[in-house]
């Protein structure tokens, strides 16, 4: 056991093998719907070996409204100088997912890295993500979560060897919106130092206007009005609010598509203006920024959580109000066009893809910016055609594959050629978490060129990479 003594009180971890663990350390507590406070002080010691509570979501065991815990993972040995920080944002549409989960426990790259390695839950859903300030409560709760924990991290990560004046935020998919979201959230200016932005939907952040309509939404769902809405959300039972908000976005999905109920709002105070206009003004964090996607984004989506723009209908209704020569534009683009795959290509590039494009364009002039596509592609994936489709990244990224190794001549392919995926990805991740520089052969990102690094078997840079499709979507402007 291995016990630290922090702001709070002391917490107990574990060691195993090389590397040393604390799970579930509180870092704020929260009534429902308010917004985040430091973490009540202790006597004793506090067991930290086991991880925190889920944030309640749909048909998942182990939640709880008491869920503001993050795990933390370094290296056992000695180390002459404070050790870089990398804390990991994880994805899950805003509506689930967890820190606990088995690819997120970031022991590799931990230990070749040689970082503290941190890991947080927030809160989901109507709980944490959607706006119910049109019925007295503060706006976005699961920005403010983050920003609490980054400002934790801030005040205590030394306890653990961590440097303070070294951290990375990292994340994929609704992660990575975090990510670019924190960019540009003034309370959040200073307390990390890199960003790393996998597969972020980064234009999906809306208007209080629209916000306020989904939230009006919500509420006749629940059979309440604006008189005593306020009152019910404190006293319905969570499963209740997780159930029916799911219900929202299943709507959505049909009705506006391109759009999402849970997601960042443009609130004036957390978030004042829109990330996508902060990027374009040169004012995001001034920070070096790992930007990318994969390939085939958009195929995971009609078979495992059918919530985007890929198929015809949803993709007519999604360009309502674009201009019709770039629509007409965009959607020639994509050859075979409206077959099942390319209509679920285009969906996926214009919510992960082309945001992207627009943040790193932007982002050259503040600070040394990298863009990447992942486009390896394991067996199985190609058998079922969804290829290097999303979330397929984080495999290499963190790089666990001991539970594979016995079915990668099936799953994955050659594993060998897995294996080289992983090393080229993490030698790029780590390297930029320890300097802000991803390494030798992948140069920085610009206008003039738009330098991509393809990571593949094996990885090369191109230059503007589908610069056709890129250009095709010029004009193109996002619902807000």
């Amino acid at each position: 056991m291995v016990e630290v003594v922090i702001e709070s009180g002391t917490v107990r971890g574990f060691a195993r093998k090389d590397l040393v663990m604390w799970r579930g350390v509180p870092y704020a507590q929260a009534e429902r719907l308010q917004k985040p406070e430091r973490a009540a002080k202790w006597k004793g010691v506090l067991d930290c070996t086991e991880f925190g509570f889920r944030a309640p979501q749909h048909a998942k065991p182990d939640t709880s409204e008491d869920c503001l815990t993050l795990n933390i993972v370094r290296p056992k040995s000695a180390s002459a100088r404070p050790r870089p920080v990398a804390i990991f944002i994880h994805g899950g549409s805003y509506s689930n997912g967890w820190s606990g989960e088995p690819i997120y426990l970031g022991e590799r790259l931990a230990r070749k890295g040689d970082i503290v390695y941190v890991s947080i839950n927030y809160r989901l859903g109507a709980l944490g993500y959607l706006d119910l300030s049109l019925f007295g409560f503060p706006t976005n709760l699961g920005i403010r979560d983050q920003v609490a924990a980054l400002q934790w991290v801030n005040r205590n990560i030394a306890a653990f060897g961590g440097d303070p004046n070294n951290v990375t935020i990292f994340g994929q998919s609704a992660g990575g919106n975090a990510v670019t979201t924190l960019m540009c959230v003034p309370k959040a200016r200073g307390l990390f130092h890199r960003a790393i932005a996998q597969s972020p939907p980064a234009a999906s952040v809306y208007s209080t206007e629209r916000a306020q309509q989904w939230a009006r939404e919500f509420a006749a769902m629940l059979g309440v009005d604006e008189s005593n809405a306020a009152e019910v959300l404190r006293r319905a039972p969570a499963w209740l609010l997780v159930d029916t908000v799911e219900e929202l976005t299943r709507q959505h999905a049909d009705d506006q598509p391109g759009t999402r109920a849970l997601a960042p709002i443009v609130d004036g105070d957390v978030l004042p203006v829109h990330p996508l206009d902060v990027f374009e003004r040169g004012k995001a964090a001034p920070v070096p920024l790992l930007i990318g996607s994969n390939l085939h984004e958009g195929r995971f989506f009609p078979a495992f959580l059918d919530i985007l723009p890929t198929n015809p209908d949803r993709i007519t209704k999604m360009f309502e109000e674009t201009p019709d020569d770039v629509r007409e534009r965009a959607v020639a683009a994509y050859r075979g066009y409206p077959q099942r795959h390319t209509a679920s290509d285009l969906g996926g590039d214009i919510v992960f893809w082309e945001p992207s494009i627009l943040v790193a364009q932007a982002h050259t002039r503040v600070a040394p910016t990298f863009m990447y596509r992942f486009d390896f592609v394991l067996r199985l994936p190609r058998l079922l055609g969804i290829r290097a489709t999303h979330g397929i990244d984080l495999i290499p990224t963190f790089g666990e594959l001991r539970p594979w190794r016995t079915r990668g001549a099936t799953v994955f392919g050659p594993f060998r050629k897995m294996r080289a995926v992983r090393e080229v990805t993490q030698r790029h991740w780590i390297n930029f978490i320890r300097d802000g520089n991803p390494g030798e052969g992948w140069p920085a990102y610009s206008l003039e060129k738009r330098e991509t690094l393809i990571i593949d078997s094996p990885s090369r840079v191109e230059i503007d990479p589908r610069g056709e499709l890129r250009r095709a979507w010029l004009g193109y402007r996002h619902r807000r």
